[in-house]
């Protein structure tokens, strides 16, 4: 991926997620192996390297979202694909961190098709391991022996913070029924959408773009990852488990309280009402109540409004690529990037 001859068509996004997982496998693989033979373990099957027998598997898991984002910006910004690898690999290392521990403290059974690491390996190992992860993460930008790997720390450093934050503030929701959608908007800024900006934002950083454009970056990122977080969401209630991963009205039985459920349980009509009833319980639903609670989302129009909001924040994020375009910033990746992510299924 040096040479531009070789590089996907920037409309074949199939083809650029391909080609960086190939080129992050590698890199991955090498920063894990420093990591002691325990979190070693649960790391390489966290990424997807090895089954919980620790047998190799076949590649790497998940859709590397975030590192697709971050060397497509560095694209963008006349920067060379393989000299962003190690921010790419940063990033990646944190985003698994937050998985790891996300799971743990959500109780998750499955991700990507799997059991989660944390209970096959116990949740005190799982939060360990995701502790690793983040350490490893600025250890690779300490040691890349880039000019501007101080700035990209600080960058995920800032980030960071903020996704413990967003965290934070989605375990306080479940114990609090006085959740506004503005709270709720903003913790999906904190939890998800920051690190996406974060990784667009750094991958002008990595090769000194000016502040005006790492600054549309990160915007362009942050509005994407909304929509992204929003998509997410819609899919967690009414998505294909067998293409998602994850089991369906899982987050509803746990009376989670994702955007689509925050803007109907806010709503002033019966079926928020009803919604609300549902979700005052102080004990998990039943798959049937999970089942009635989805309904209750989209008649109480939870569902619209999500949808409506996704269109919104990617309007919002093509406007900032309009604007880093009319700079001359190469931002046709970007677009079919963003295109390509709101409107998954999985």
């Amino acid at each position: 991926m040096t040479r531009t001859d070789q590089l996907p068509a920037v409309d074949d996004v199939t083809g650029w997620f391909a080609d960086v997982r190939a080129l992050m496998t590698p890199a991955l693989t090498e920063a894990v192996a420093q990591l002691g033979p325990i979190m070693r373990r649960i790391c390489s099957y966290q990424f997807g390297w090895i089954d919980e027998r620790g047998r190799p598997t076949s590649g790497m898991a998940g859709k590397a979202v975030r590192p697709a984002l971050l060397l497509a910006s560095a694209e963008a910004v006349g920067g060379s694909i393989e000299a962003a690898v190690p921010a790419a690999v940063a990033v990646e290392l944190l985003h698994n961190c937050t998985l790891l521990q996300d799971d743990v403290m959500d109780e998750d059974v499955t991700r990507r098709h799997r059991p989660t690491a944390w209970t096959l390996f116990g949740k005190s190992e799982a939060v360990l391991a995701g502790d690793s992860l983040m350490a490893l993460a600025f250890a690779v930008l300490a040691t890349s022996g880039r000019e501007h790997a101080g700035a990209a720390a600080r960058e995920l450093a800032r980030t960071t913070h903020e996704l413990i934050e967003g965290q934070a503030m989605d375990i306080g929701f479940e114990r609090t029924s006085a959740v506004t959608l503005d709270d709720a908007v903003r913790m999906s800024g904190a939890k998800t959408a920051s690190l996406l900006g974060c990784a667009c934002g750094i991958g002008g950083r990595w090769f000194g773009a000016d502040e005006q454009t790492c600054a549309a970056l990160t915007r362009f990122g942050r509005q994407l990852g909304m929509a992204y977080q929003l998509r997410d969401d819609l899919l967690g209630i009414w998505g294909d488990p067998k293409r998602t991963g994850k089991a369906v009205l899982a987050d509803l039985g746990r009376r989670k309280k994702s955007l689509p459920v925050v803007a109907a349980l806010t709503a002033e009509n019966r079926c928020a009402q009803a919604l609300r009833s549902l979700y005052d319980r102080p004990d998990q639903l039943t798959e049937a109540e999970a089942a009635e609670a989805a309904e209750l989302v989209e008649r109480a129009g939870g569902r619209a409004w999500a949808e409506r909001a996704a269109s919104e924040a990617m309007a919002a994020a093509e406007h900032e690529l309009e604007q880093l375009a009319r700079w001359g910033v190469a931002t046709a990746r970007l677009a079919a990037l963003g295109r390509f992510l709101v409107g998954r299924d999985r």
